[in-house]
């Protein structure tokens, strides 16, 4: 039976203990992370956990590409490997660039990112189906997905409830990913639309999932991911889908956490402060209270070299010394 939203306000789930939970973990994590500047990791982190994110999120999926093709890819290096694989790899390099660029309560914006990512893979790429189509989970159809005559409506009261529900950022993701997984709106790509799309919502909640390879969880866990899926849709709600990301997402967390914690160079603190401190002007101190762990003579040579690359510009001289960033 297919429900209608209208008809309970909110797709059906219910917030248990464990979401709960799992919630004050992750905000606890991510209040480390913000503590240590690790919501938007070195520029080379940023790159490899990219590269992550692509390639396990399209293997998912049956892209045959490695990480090191993904890479050679990004740096516009050829490669030797089927050519719908490739083109899957450069659809989803362009959309992951753009990330903060989609509006995450925007259908148009939703459909504009299928359609990049899909382009040259499926006809009319970014258009909501009106035909019928079997839901895959894996190499099996599991079942059918709602009629095609009514998935627009579906899709645009999804939308409705990310705009007006009041619950946390984390739970729509989750309950976002699974709805599109069931209602299927695109004939090909709702997969990876799907999991895009809770990306892209999570970054209301914090910067740090721009570079999150959550993907690469997912993918750890491919075969639990379509058993939960597929135990939702016979439960006729996605708490226990809910549950499931909210883990995957928290273990993303804990791994940033424990395993990427590296020291941020010059240009990462400069960039840091840009967005901390960007429209007043500052001195030495200011910036050094920003950055507890480093000393004064690393401070005077990252202002020293932002001064030279034409990001900050200087007045006055020794403690008078004052600093502001070019608009």
């Amino acid at each position: 039976m297919i429900l209608s939203f209208s008809e309970f306000m909110k797709p059906p789930y219910q917030i248990t203990t464990r979401i709960i939970e799992l919630i004050a973990s992750i905000s606890e994590k991510i209040g480390e992370v913000n503590s240590a500047y690790l919501y938007k990791p070195p520029t080379e982190l940023r790159k490899k956990n990219r590269i992550k994110t692509i390639q396990s999120s399209l293997e998912i999926e049956g892209n045959s590409l490695s990480l090191e093709q993904v890479t050679a890819i990004l740096d516009n290096k050829r490669i030797i490997a089927p050519q719908k694989d490739i083109l899957e790899v450069k659809n989803a390099i362009r959309v992951y660039q753009d990330l903060v660029s989609y509006k995450p309560t925007s259908l148009t914006s939703f459909c504009k990112a299928h359609s990049t990512l899909m382009e040259g893979l499926v006809d009319n790429p970014g258009k909501i189906r009106t035909k019928p189509v079997g839901i895959i989970m894996g190499a099996t159809v599991t079942n059918v997905a709602p009629p095609g005559n009514i998935v627009k409506s579906l899709v645009k009261e999804l939308f409705d409830y990310l705009k007006r529900d009041k619950d946390l950022p984390l739970i729509k993701s989750c309950v976002f990913h699974y709805e599109i997984e069931f209602i299927h709106p695109f004939m090909d790509g709702n997969g990876r639309m799907g999991r895009l799309w809770q990306t892209i919502i999570l970054l209301q909640y914090s910067p740090v999932f721009e570079f999150l390879p959550i993907e690469s969880l997912i993918k750890a866990r491919q075969l639990e991911y379509y058993r939960i899926l597929g135990e939702s849709d016979n439960q006729g709600n996605s708490t226990g889908f809910i549950e499931f990301m909210l883990q995957i997402i928290n273990e993303s967390l804990e791994d940033l956490l424990t395993n990427q914690n590296v020291n941020l160079a010059a240009n990462d603190r400069i960039e840091i402060a840009k967005e901390k401190i960007s429209k007043t002007a500052f001195n030495r101190q200011d910036y050094m209270r920003l950055f507890k762990d480093i000393s004064s003579a690393t401070a005077s040579r990252d202002l020293k070299l932002a001064v030279e690359k034409g990001i900050l510009e200087k007045a006055g001289d020794k403690r008078t010394t004052l600093y502001k960033f070019k608009k």
